[in-house]
């Protein structure tokens, strides 16, 4: 095959579909190309090698050849299965979660090299994490910023002045937090207790490795979700069907319980 016609990449699968008879259609993350659509042939074969490397949130190195309309997968080798992940169902709808929402934020081949190695990172600490809810909240944090929609945690977002630690509000079409003053007046503006405040501005400001030491109460961990998700939602126009099993998984553990 003409070399020229040829590409490598790493990349992370974030989705799969079944394409005609034995294929699969691939949604890749990649660190210098973005996101790709790419074609697997034969890989719901039982014999095919492809077979147990395109599954979801594997890290994979891929040569793929370039086609007319999907470009082929060609030739693959995994890196990393997240194995841990895969052993548990809180750990595969986390990681679920991360791929569904890189998939939603990031368009066909927009790079973004950043939120690749997060991505990776995110996945790693799951395996291993403590607090995975503390996790997936830095995740979503930072990685609102690496595609553009950093939320503002310091100025009050309608008159600019430093926001104090009291009970703010938070906005998500203003795109972040208004003082009180400004809060009060506008309807739809969520208060922002003061727990959740300082550990969203905390997220925001230092690495995970100071990051993973907090110790959060549960009501601060909901607090923290709500939030986020309200503004991933404005911001995406729809909610996310991993968010739901989530929290379906969540209330039947409660009743097990």
């Amino acid at each position: 095959m003409d070399r020229e016609r040829l590409y490598r990449t790493d990349g992370l699968i974030l989705h799969r579909t079944d394409f005609g008879e034995a294929d699969r259609l691939l949604t890749v993350f990649t660190p210098g190309m973005g996101r790709l659509r790419l074609l697997a042939k034969g890989a719901r074969k039982p014999t095919s090698r492809k077979a147990g490397h395109v599954e979801p949130f594997t890290y994979v190195h891929l040569q793929v050849a370039r086609g007319r309309s999907l470009d082929i997968v060609s030739q693959v080798e995994t890196l990393e299965t997240f194995r841990p992940l895969r052993e548990d169902l809180d750990g595969a709808s986390q990681a679920y979660y991360l791929a569904e929402l890189i998939n939603r934020f990031i368009e066909e081949g927009d790079e973004n090299r950043p939120l690749f190695d997060l991505a990776l990172a995110t996945l790693a600490r799951l395996c291993e994490a403590r607090d995975r809810m503390l996790t997936m909240r830095f995740f979503e944090l930072r990685s609102l910023g690496l595609v553009g929609y950093q939320p503002q945690l310091y100025f009050c977002v309608e008159c600019q002045t430093q926001l104090e630690p009291v009970i703010n509000f938070f906005y998500p079409p203003s795109g972040g937090v208004l003082c009180p003053r400004h809060g009060e007046a506008v309807r739809g503006a969520e208060p922002l207790t003061l727990p959740t405040f300082k550990v969203l501005r905390f997220m925001q400001t230092h690495p995970w490795d100071d990051v993973e030491s907090l110790r959060i109460k549960p009501e601060t961990h909901l607090d923290l979700e709500a939030i986020l998700q309200r503004y991933i939602i404005y911001l995406l126009e729809r909610r996310l069907k991993s968010v739901e099993f989530i929290h379906r998984l969540r209330r039947e553990a409660q009743v097990v319980e």
